[in-house]
């Protein structure tokens, strides 16, 4: 099948070529034969109802150093190519909100992966919410006397900002913390939504567990394990890939949040458990396909591709 292909992503030179799950979904297209253009979010433009990009063709190779090679700027109609993937990391912020707003104008007619509305709908830390029996004690305010009864109840808590990415602004409160009031001042001088407070699960000292789903189906796992005294298992700040199965507790919670998924055109999905518990759903710009190939000798962008294929072809 023979696809053009547009690639929303932030500065190409800038991505570690040996992590980075957009670009291995890149090769994987340029192997298969498909037009690549990638171009910047704020390339994008809507002007009469026509949905464009300043973009570049785009060439991929597996070369530290020179891992990419890029054409010249040419203005793409994105109705016109067959898939765009939103791949531009998160701040979830309104400039995320309103490229989903714009993408709309092309989808389904060209498939945007994830769906655009969709993903405007389901920001990682409150779509956990819709979702019964797999989350761990949570609490979403800006009231303090609310946080402040939440802690006494669970006592140790963790608490981070609703939109906030990459393990940014988590911290961990044990009992006998005095800063509860010192954060919940500087969250509310950087932040206008509320905070999320969650019961601390000191299984995350096992591991944080990355789950890629496929069109609402599991297709593979790694463990984020911490580092020694942090509290975060992302991989931005220390934590380290460590190879994983799937438990009967993680099929369950996939199969019962895989339909919603697929009814929704949530296609790449990742999620991450800690213990028996599911703490966040990203269907912003899910990663871990590296790291999980690496592991279980696989090949997760081929399976996304066919995927993708495979909607295509059902239109």
């Amino acid at each position: 099948m023979s696809l053009r292909v547009a690639i929303q992503m932030d500065p190409i030179e800038n991505i570690d070529i040996n992590g980075d799950s957009t670009f291995v979904m890149g090769l994987e297209a340029q192997a298969r034969g498909y037009t690549i253009w990638h171009y910047l979010p704020t390339a994008l433009s809507l002007r009469d109802g026509r949905v464009t990009a300043q973009a570049r063709r785009l060439e991929l190779r597996r070369e530290i150093g020179s891992h990419f090679t890029l054409g010249d700027f040419e203005t793409i109609d994105l109705a016109e190519v067959d898939v765009v993937l939103m791949r531009q990391d998160p701040p979830f912020d309104m400039a995320y909100i309103t490229a989903t707003h714009i993408l709309e104008h092309i989808h389904p007619k060209t498939l945007v992966v994830n769906d655009p509305a969709q993903v405007r709908n389901a920001p990682e830390k409150l779509f956990v919410t819709h979702f019964e029996g797999v989350m761990p004690p949570t609490l979403i305010t800006s009231d303090l006397s609310a946080i402040v009864d939440f802690r006494e109840e669970h006592e140790d808590i963790i608490i981070k900002p609703l939109f906030g990415n990459g393990g940014a602004g988590v911290f961990h409160l044990q009992p006998g913390d005095e800063n509860l009031s010192s954060l919940h001042e500087l969250f509310s001088h950087f932040y206008r939504e509320p905070l999320i407070a969650q019961r601390y699960l000191p299984e995350v000292r096992d591991g944080d567990k990355r789950i890629i789903l496929i069109d609402g189906e599991p297709a593979g796992a790694i463990d984020r394990v911490p580092a020694a005294g942090e509290a975060r298992a992302n991989m931005h700040v220390g934590g380290r890939a460590v190879k994983a199965g799937l438990s009967a507790r993680d099929i369950e919670i996939c199969n019962i949040i895989g339909p919603s998924l697929r009814e929704r055109g949530l296609l790449f999905v990742g999620i991450d458990v800690i213990g028996d518990y599911l703490t966040e759903i990203n269907v912003t710009s899910p990663t871990g396909l590296q790291e999980i190939n690496a592991f279980d000798d696989t090949r997760l962008e081929s399976q996304i591709w066919d995927a993708i294929e495979a909607k295509i072809k059902s239109k």
